[in-house]
């Protein structure tokens, strides 16, 4: 078990606030927030690049990063260790590592590598904050199954995903499947009885199929616009169906390659506050521009840009090599959205969605899990991460200002 430092322990935070703008003290104890109080800032102090303090980044959705590979099982514990405190740099206090469609025994290994580097280690416990099964139960159709291995795709089963919650220890807290096998709403009813959220991706479901769903209790969309077919009838389709019905939350990738920026828009509009956006990234994310070979689409090419596409056809991605803050910087660089809207839609959306206490943000009683960023012409640049009062780093320890940070 890792033991942090005395030093790293952080008593009071002053910065301007990710909302408003105005400058905040934040005092912290024993890794909650005991009080938020207004400052004024001292004339001619004012920075020309001034720090801004945010809640922690929640990301729901993360395959791998920094060749760190979630979906290449038997993962060591620091594999999974290093993945937390490389994503804390990154600004994320709290991720869901997923699992992608594969072989029963497969998938229960890679639960069960989760769950024995969580119980070993409490640092990388505090940063997983459960897992993502993005399949097997999901289309078979070539389009809507995306990059997932067809020999591995399966109907819903019940007794599979009880193996695979066993193997985790408890640990399975998203499934995403799609809603067009037969008996899809009583698996997602145990589902949700057993406190799993169910979440609509690489899907060919008919509208009254995904209605269904919702009613049984389904409440997100996985990455909606992707993982679908190249043409769909213009009405009704399920991707008009899944932005009509208000109980779905939605998950979109924001990278600028994934989704059109038109796309994007209409999106967040419709959705509102149920709108979020995660990475997806792979374990290429962060990676230096190349060619890659990768289990799931062979060989890969990642541009200086940051796009990751099949080196056979450039047209067609091959996954998301991009963090959070690079997406957030997308949505207020192409504004889409607010800087406000964009942080919170990648932060303390997820977390109300999830049920996890950090959807509180930056409020008394809190979890002290935060970020401390500037914004320059549309622009986030992570300076540094405080994950439940402590200092959990930042990418460049030489651009912290500790005047921001008293200990």
């Amino acid at each position: 078990m890792t033991a942090e430092a005395p030093r790293d322990l952080v008593k009071r935070v002053d910065a301007l606030h990710y909302a408003t703008g105005h400058p905040v003290s934040i005092g912290i104890d024993g890794g909650i927030i005991r009080s938020v109080e207004p400052i004024a800032a001292p004339e001619g102090t004012r920075p020309r690049a001034p720090t801004f303090v945010g809640p922690g980044l929640v990301d729901l959705q993360v395959n791998g990063y920094l060749g760190r590979d979630f979906n290449r099982p038997p993962i060591s514990p620091e594999t999974i260790g290093d993945s937390v405190r490389l994503l804390w740099q990154q600004g994320v206090t709290s991720f869901y590592p997923t699992i992608i469609t594969n072989s029963p025994d497969a998938i229960a290994q890679a639960a069960g590598d989760i769950a024995r580097a969580c119980e070993a280690d409490r640092v990388t416990a505090d940063g997983i904050a459960g897992i993502h099964l993005e399949g097997p139960f999901i289309s078979p159709e070539d389009g809507a199954r995306g990059a997932h291995a067809l020999q591995y795709v399966r109907a819903p089963d019940w007794d599979l995903i009880s193996r695979w919650q066993d193997a985790s220890d408890g640990r399975v807290k998203i499934v995403t499947m799609s809603p067009e096998w037969p008996e899809s709403s009583g698996f997602i009813e145990r589902c949700v009885a057993g406190g799993i959220t169910v979440s609509i991706g690489h899907t060919s479901a008919t509208p009254e199929q995904i209605a269904a769903a919702v009613a049984a209790g389904a409440r997100l969309s996985t990455h909606l616009g992707n993982g679908a077919h190249l043409m769909l009838p213009r009405h009704p389709n399920y991707l008009w169906e899944q932005l009509a019905q208000d109980e779905l939350w939605t998950c979109v990738i924001a990278d600028g390659f994934h989704l059109p920026d038109q796309v994007l828009k209409v999106i967040l509009k419709v959705k509102g506050d149920k709108a979020i956006v995660v990475s997806d990234a792979v374990s290429l994310a962060g990676m230096p521009a190349g060619t890659y070979t990768q289990p799931v689409g062979g060989d890969v090419v990642l541009t200086p840009e940051g796009r990751l596409h099949l080196a056979s056809n450039p047209r067609l991605l091959a996954g998301s090599a991009q963090m959070l803050p690079h997406h957030i910087s997308h949505l207020i660089g192409r504004g889409l959205a607010t800087s406000a809207d964009a942080w919170d839609m990648a932060s303390v959306r997820p977390a109300s969605l999830m049920g996890r206490p950090q959807s509180a943000g930056i409020a008394v009683g809190a979890p002290a899990d935060l970020v401390l960023f500037t914004a320059d012409n549309g622009g986030v640049r992570i300076v540094e991460t405080i994950k439940a009062g402590r200092r959990a780093g930042g990418p460049s320890e030489a651009s912290i200002n500790t005047s921001k940070i008293t200990g």
